[in-house]
């Protein structure tokens, strides 16, 4: 099975619905930013802060081409997709789902959530602007799932007809 990517914007689920779709399709599941977080020995947090986004940007550039694309279930970090060549990494090697949600739900689901540095709590409007420039990018996936008022199972079952479509029919993703 090609790599499964899954884009999309801060708090649109990526991390709990990679966890389950691994499980589902018993592959490993690899988060961007925990890897990027491990092979620096930084918080994303702290790049942003002591190294800047640029830097950071590298770093998801350079390690994105480093993980597997083949029997693997990949959470990406929300902006990942700003960079053209990291959009056709992911449609060349795999395949990319966007996990789209409503942006006033993902106030409500990061809000109190220290680890974001991108998210202006007190100037939604930022936020809000950085949700509307990416917005594009995220739309060039092969798929895209509205999550924003889906259960998780719902959103996991759907990812895997969309899947099994995909191959013919067949369960072999």
């Amino acid at each position: 099975m090609k790599a499964i990517y899954l884009t999309g914007f801060m708090g649109a689920g990526k991390t709990t619905i990679g966890k389950r779709l691994s499980e589902a399709l018993q592959v490993p599941v690899i988060d961007t930013d925990l890897y990027i977080e491990e092979k620096i020995g930084k918080k994303i947090a702290d790049i942003f802060t002591e190294d800047g986004e640029q830097v950071f940007r590298k770093y998801e550039r350079e390690y994105l081409r480093l993980l597997p694309n083949r029997d693997v279930v990949i959470t990406t970090g929300g902006g990942i997709v700003i960079q053209e060549e990291n959009r056709r990494w992911m449609m060349n090697n795999g395949h990319v789902i966007f996990l789209y949600c409503d942006i006033e739900t993902i106030f409500d689901r990061v809000k109190t959530d220290p680890t974001r540095p991108l998210f202006d709590a007190v100037h939604k409007e930022n936020t809000r602007r950085l949700y509307n420039q990416r917005m594009s990018f995220y739309n060039e996936a092969h798929f895209i799932l509205d999550t924003t008022s889906k259960s998780f199972d719902d959103i996991v079952n759907s990812i895997l007809l969309w899947l099994r479509s995909e191959q013919g029919g067949n369960n072999n993703y």
